[in-house]
């Protein structure tokens, strides 16, 4: 999913064929006499945000071997900084390679492990409790890079055998663990199965101030705010987005500010990953109906009063929402 941008992201969730949809096709077509009532504070919001391009990183010697010799891996790796994409195979003979596996990919800034398939195949052999976290959060500090650019929070969806620690620029966390460290641990002694860290330098490019309440509304009404799929109700996905045209009220009840791949709504040409890093937010939202029921959902909205300006200035005609 690192390769396409953060609404792309989020349709792939969901089907498959993410490229025929638009952002208006997954976005809530509420109804124009809706009632939208703003309660989510901006308390913890800055009133700016920089806008930043991803650079490659060049992990340092040091860096490197620390993360070979936590994952149990001994191999030559290079005195020098690695500027160039190399993968190391335990395994290398006649037939197709084998993991174990290293990796040093420097125009992503990632480093990665894998024993693959030399490792158990069930989930509640691998390691999550607290010792788990902390144990992940000391290795993290044995790599030689500034923790400061981490939350220490697993965020690993349930489901997800391991830990992943969330990359975070000036406070805020980014989005979808495009960027982070991971670590999955299995058995008494906590072996290594997988590690991986995504830590590509940032250069900032602009800044831009933040969009209003009323902003935001109006990129609501223009269905330009997808709906996040609820982990639980995936296949049903365009069943509720039918389902809140009908609702009546919704209200506005949480704002978390994320960072994510690429301008919002804009998809990255062919198969690149996008260079440039945005602000996005997050909505909680309570939709109510007229007979009474309610329920919570999720939105993607734009964060930047730029990026608000120019999707509510956009008038070309969406295509009709695909219903499934």
């Amino acid at each position: 999913m690192r390769s396409l941008s953060l609404l792309a992201a989020i349709g792939i969730i969901v089907f498959s064929a993410h490229a025929d949809y638009t952002i208006e096709d997954i976005s809530p077509h509420f109804s124009t006499n809706i009632s939208i009532v703003w309660q989510a504070s901006f308390q913890h919001v800055p009133t700016n945000f920089w806008i930043y391009q991803k650079l490659p990183r060049t992990f340092s010697p040091e860096t490197l071997s620390r993360s070979a010799e936590l994952a149990s891996f001994k191999i030559k790796l290079p005195r020098k900084p690695a500027t160039n994409t190399t993968v190391i195979w335990a395994e290398r003979g006649k037939g197709e390679p084998r993991p174990p596996y290293f990796s040093i990919t420097p125009e992503r800034g990632e480093i990665s492990y894998s024993l693959g398939d030399r490792a158990p195949d069930k989930p509640d052999q691998y390691l999550t409790d607290q010792p788990a976290v902390e144990r992940a959060w000391a290795v993290l500090g044995q790599l030689k890079v500034d923790r400061s650019e981490f939350i220490k929070i697993n965020v690993a969806p349930p489901g997800e055998s391991g830990v992943f620690f969330p990359r975070q620029i000036e406070g805020i966390q980014i989005y979808d663990k495009m960027e982070g460290f991971s670590l999955q641990q299995f058995g008494p002694q906590g072996k290594v199965r997988n590690l991986s860290l995504v830590l590509p330098e940032l250069k900032r490019t602009g800044t831009s101030p933040v969009a209003s309440s009323g902003q935001i509304i109006g990129c609501i009404h223009a269905y330009k705010t997808p709906l996040v799929p609820p982990q639980d109700e995936e296949f049903k996905y365009f069943k509720r987005l039918k389902a809140l045209s009908t609702a009546t009220k919704l209200i506005i009840v949480k704002l978390t500010p994320y960072y994510g791949e690429g301008a919002y709504g804009k998809s990255p040409s062919s198969d690149k990953v996008p260079k440039d890093v945005y602000p996005i937010a997050e909505l909680d939202a309570v939709a109510e109906f007229g007979n009474g029921s309610r329920f919570n959902i999720r939105l993607i909205s734009p964060i930047l009063a730029s990026e608000t300006i120019r999707l509510l200035s956009d008038k070309s005609k969406s295509s009709p929402a695909h219903q499934r």
